[in-house]
């Protein structure tokens, strides 16, 4: 069996020697087809870039079209039909809207606004003549093609003046129409011209040897961008047809590599343009330079590769005696190398390894103690509730024994309240198992404010089995009644309902209590939407007076469905001051058993 030093040395052995049998055998024009290839792919890769950053910016205009079209400012503008009394003000404001968009873009030279009544709107345009601007090309254009950007080149010819200095030739047109978005009606047409500079500022960085370059032409073979060269404008766009492609032209007395790209969203095409005979120039450097390198590397490979392979080898064999200790179970080696390279943090891992080992040897021994311990806490607990259970069933007996039905009634429902809720550690009950328990409470509380309080309990009789996370609804009711009905003057009415929506259980608590200001329903809202966050019980409060721990109740009810179901589900809150509440819990539909005949529809 070979070492790790010996497989080591052969390697890098192999790695030199190898390129130097490939330097001596591949002949020149491979070589040179092989460098001509991979600057034929890196051109590509430079002109998909270049493309996709023009994209990028004409992407970026449109969305800034779209921006404008849904500010109110600006649609203001474009839905106005005739000139008002404060028409100057709302042309004000809508100039506002635009120049936030020009100082924010410097790409941006320009915006023009004009709205379906031939009404303009711009900080930088002015009309040339009084022609309507429905004559003009552009616009008709843009109307005849809504949902899509038209692209201008060199836009001459319009019924323009603009306050900027800049000529045609250094802008490009971005042009759309605004429609409606709810009926679709047509609104006007929003023009911006962006700089030209954006382009030249990325072909800065963008070289193709030393005397190539890109430049960018329309679908009709106008010139969008191109650098000051005798060689472009030699360039025929015939040749440029079809989608993407690569050809070999001569131009005047050289070979040159044309390599173009279409873009589907723009409809320009990316052309650069390399020399062939600079790239054999730079093939045969290439060639003399490798050669010299590589003899100078043999000469120093053996005696590198001896000096590697020690260096790298001797710490992983340390690694590995140690390594065997540790299986013997000897839990105390540790590996000293005091390397920061990819050993040394191997050896790292490997004393963290060793260690977290015995911390867990040790973890596991103290959770096994606290198991047995915890066991018999769970079990001197469970007592409690069956005492408590048997002293009210007791309680009850003596309650009817003396003819006292009132107290017979209030200690059932107790201990329905104290049963349901425990329900043997389950998380899950069943819809009737919830409304018994909800129903128990209200019992209890009807038998406390007596004619103050009356409530309605109306439940979907196929939704009876279904499963709903324990303890949903008397948080709500809880809170209902002491920030609502308690709150309120005279009599007043909690109504229940368990109804199907859609694919969703609904758990509707309404009440008609001193309701909650819009504040401070927002803020309970927010609050709701914030998992994770502890929230002050007078958050909670339907008056905002203060409130009871229910407030930390609903919100656990909350917190409780969306983890277990998801973000979707959970509680909605809806209010008006002086008039009531509305609590909806938002809960999936979980099949279940039918644990008891319950009555479809309660009354208080």
């Amino acid at each position: 069996m070979r070492s790790v030093r010996t497989k080591l040395l052969f390697s890098f052995l192999a790695i030199i020697v190898l390129p130097l049998l490939t330097l001596g055998i591949m002949t020149p024009i491979i070589y040179s087809r092989t460098i001509e290839r991979e600057t034929t792919g890196h051109t590509v890769q430079m002109l998909h870039q270049v493309t996709r950053n023009l994209e990028f910016y004409i992407h970026d205009m449109e969305n800034v079209i779209l921006y404008l079209s849904r500010d109110p400012r600006i649609e203001s503008f474009l839905t106005q039909d005739s000139p008002t009394d404060t028409s100057t003000s709302l042309h004000s404001v809508a100039a506002d809207a635009l120049k936030t968009y020009t100082s924010s873009h410097s790409e941006i030279a320009g915006i023009l606004v004009v709205n379906r009544n031939d009404r303009i709107l711009s900080n930088e345009f002015q009309r040339i003549a009084r022609d309507p601007a429905a004559a003009e090309s552009w616009y008709r254009q843009a109307v005849l093609n809504p949902g899509t950007i038209q692209l201008y080149p060199r836009p001459i010819g319009r019924n323009l003046r603009s306050n900027a200095e800049y000529s045609a030739e250094e802008v490009v047109s971005v042009v759309k129409a605004v429609n409606d978005p709810a009926t679709g009606e047509f609104l006007g047409v929003i023009l911006i011209d962006m700089k030209l500079k954006v382009v030249e500022d990325i072909f800065t960085n963008t070289t193709l040897g030393e005397t190539g370059f890109i430049f960018i032409v329309d679908g009709h073979g106008n010139t969008v961008y191109a650098p000051v060269n005798r060689v472009v404008y030699r360039v025929r766009f015939d040749w440029l047809s079809g989608g993407s492609s690569s050809m070999v032209k001569r131009i005047g007395d050289a070979e040159y590599q044309l390599i173009y790209e279409d873009s589907p969203y723009t409809g320009w095409k990316t052309v650069g343009v390399f020399s062939l005979n600079e790239i054999l120039k730079q093939v045969n450097e290439i060639r003399f330079y490798s050669i010299l390198i590589a003899a100078v590397t043999v000469l120093m490979a053996f005696v590198a590769s001896v000096f590697f392979a020690t260096s790298i080898s001797r710490p992983v064999v340390q690694l590995r005696e140690l390594m065997k200790r540790v299986e013997g179970g000897d839990l105390s080696m540790r590996f000293n190398e005091r390397t920061h390279d990819e050993i040394g943090q191997l050896g790292n891992s490997f004393n963290a390894m060793v260690g977290e080992i015995q911390k867990l040897i040790d973890m596991v021994y103290h959770e096994q103690q606290s198991k047995r311990e915890a066991e018999l806490t769970i079990l001197h607990q469970q007592i409690k509730p069956h005492f408590l259970y048997n002293t009210l069933d007791t309680i009850q007996w003596m309650a009817q024994d003396r003819g006292a039905k009132d107290i017979v009634e209030l200690v059932g429902a107790l201990t329905s309240l104290f049963r349901i809720g425990l329900s043997r550690g389950k998380e899950m009950i069943t819809v009737d198992e919830e409304i018994t328990h909800v129903r128990s409470y209200l019992v209890i509380q009807k038998a406390r404010y007596e004619e103050k309080l009356d409530y309605n309990i109306d439940v979907d009789p196929a939704l009876r089995s279904n499963l709903v996370i324990k303890l949903t609804l008397q948080p709500l009711v809880e809170n209902a009644i002491y920030h609502g009905i308690k709150e309120r003057r005279g009599h007043g009415t909690i109504d229940i309902q368990v109804l199907r929506r859609e694919d969703m259980l609904v758990l509707k608590v309404s009440d008609d209590g001193v309701g909650m200001t819009e504040e401070r329903v927002e803020m309970i809202r927010q609050m709701l939407d914030r998992p994770g966050r502890h929230m002050a019980p007078s958050s909670i409060g339907q008056n905002g007076d203060g409130a009871s721990s229910s407030g930390y109740a609903i919100f656990n009810v909350n917190e409780r469905i969306r983890l277990s179901f998801g973000t979707r589900y959970g509680i909605h809150i809806s209010s008006l001051y002086g008039q009531g509440t509305t609590v909806e819990v938002l809960h999936p539909l979980v099949s279940g058993e039918v644990s008891g005949n319950v009555e479809s529809t309660y009354r208080g």
